[in-house]
């Protein structure tokens, strides 16, 4: 069974974010936050995605969506690297991978498609 995340979990990944780096609280738009956790879940229920889609899903819907004031980049990822670990994939990926992964997903420069693919090239089982 695949584990999905929880708002909750979601907002206490953020708040850790901020805590560790930084960044002012809250939430910016709470519509764009339920539509961010609900592709993952739309994408199962209606497609045949792999846990690298879904990942994907979760990284591009919360760094586009922007439903927070600070920390988006940040919570999308650790929302993306925490789904595949929960679903027994570990990241490994340098920091720099991951820095322009993100980077190039803000800017527009890399889709959803994209985004699982680069989860494909650097995952592994646990």
């Amino acid at each position: 069974m695949i584990e999905f995340h929880s708002r909750e979990f979601v907002e206490a990944m953020h708040n850790e974010q901020l805590r560790l780096h930084g960044g002012a609280a809250g939430l910016r738009d709470e519509d764009a936050l339920e539509s961010a956790l609900g592709r993952p879940l739309n994408k199962h229920a209606y497609e045949a995605p792999d846990l690298y889609e879904l990942a994907a899903a979760y990284l591009y819907k919360i760094v586009k969506n922007h439903p927070f004031i600070d920390g988006n980049k940040r919570t999308g990822f650790a929302a993306a690297d925490l789904f595949l670990y929960f679903n027994g994939l570990s990241l490994e990926a340098t920091n720099e991978d991951v820095i322009l992964l993100i980077t190039m997903v803000a800017a527009g420069e890399i889709d959803e498609d994209g985004a699982a693919a680069f989860f494909r090239d650097f995952t592994v089982k646990i």
